[in-house]
């Protein structure tokens, strides 16, 4: 049963490659743009027949699980917010490392027999670039979708744009993508799906470690943070959502937690709250809890958008690097 029901996908595959096969070798070495619409229609014949379209209500399941779980505060407070965009970062993280991990060294022998047969390493990772933008910005939709439909109140107005969905869209696709684009690289180094899976788990876990918001790190464990996605993905987040000008209820909730050890506290709480200056309180602790790195600045949010465009380029150009020796694995 299980052969009979992986043999569609297999025939589909191996169709897919006799046709770019022969296209190749019926143009004769073709340039390198003509190249490019080749894989690039392989990919989405990949997507339907391969089923790589599940990446997409996968990423809507993932969403909705985190939204429902820490959306309710978004927005509102600065610990909602910045549990919020955590979360959202290590969303859009996943989605790209998810979305590419195995796409190349599935097919890692038959890269190098269409290689030696004139296929040009740049086209075919430009085919991918391409595709795999199709994913992110679908993913990145997907997203902001089911977040609003959860319902988190977003904004209206944008900051950067008029629009602040569009403006959150942004951040999420260039996320997705620059992690994707990442992923794409590990996938043109190592040689099997089998390594490719093993690795990811410790790209997450470097990607959450020294993210700069997850745990408080000094001295050299500091400076990576400027290595990872994670850390511009949260930071433009936060900035978007404003972080700087909302309240602050960690101080007010640890000593909530301790009223009923002190009479005296108690009564003081109370009194608080029937003086209405229970939302001063917390206004003044979000004054007191603000951070410079979460500054909502034009600057700031370019600025986090510019290094995640950057890796993404990085690891393009890497990736053509690293595939361009294909044939000289031997292994």
């Amino acid at each position: 049963m299980n052969t009979n029901a992986a043999a569609p996908n297999q025939q589909a595959d191996q169709n897919s490659t006799q046709s770019t096969q022969f296209k190749l070798m019926s143009g004769n070495h073709r340039g390198r743009l003509a190249q490019i619409p080749i894989y690039l229609g392989k990919n989405f014949r990949m997507f339907i027949y391969q089923t790589d379209w599940k990446v997409l209500p996968m990423s809507a399941l993932i969403a909705g699980l985190i939204a429902s779980v820490v959306g309710e505060n978004m927005f509102v407070t600065m610990e909602g917010q910045f549990q919020c965009s955590l979360a959202l970062t290590c969303v859009c993280i996943w989605n790209g490392f998810f979305n590419s991990i195995q796409s190349v060294c599935r097919e890692r022998p038959i890269i190098k027999r269409e290689h030696r047969a004139g296929m040009h390493i740049s086209s075919y990772i430009a085919a991918h670039l391409i595709y795999q933008m199709f994913l992110c910005a679908a993913q990145a939709l997907i997203t902001v979708s089911v977040c609003k439909t959860i319902g988190i109140k977003f904004p209206t107005e944008g900051f950067i744009t008029k629009w602040f969905l569009l403006d959150i869209w942004i951040t999420i696709f260039l996320i997705t993508y620059a992690s994707d684009i990442t992923s794409l690289f590990i996938s043109c180094v190592v040689h099997n799906t089998t390594t490719a899976m093993t690795v990811m788990p410790f790209m997450l876990i470097f990607q959450l470690v020294f993210s700069g918001g997850a745990f408080t790190l000094s001295g050299p464990a500091a400076w990576m943070t400027n290595l990872t996605i994670s850390k511009y993905g949260l930071v433009a987040l936060c900035a978007q959502g404003n972080y700087n000008s909302l309240k602050s209820v960690l101080l007010w909730n640890t000593i909530f937690r301790v009223r009923e050890s002190s009479p005296e506290l108690k009564e003081a709480l109370r009194q608080v709250e029937k003086a209405g200056k229970l939302d001063e309180i917390l206004v003044r602790s979000g004054e007191a809890m603000q951070e410079a790195a979460y500054e909502m600045t034009k600057h700031n949010i370019f600025t986090c958008w510019a290094h995640l465009v950057m890796f993404t380029v990085i690891f393009a150009v890497l990736s053509v690097i690293v595939l361009e020796f294909i044939d000289n694995d031997r292994r």
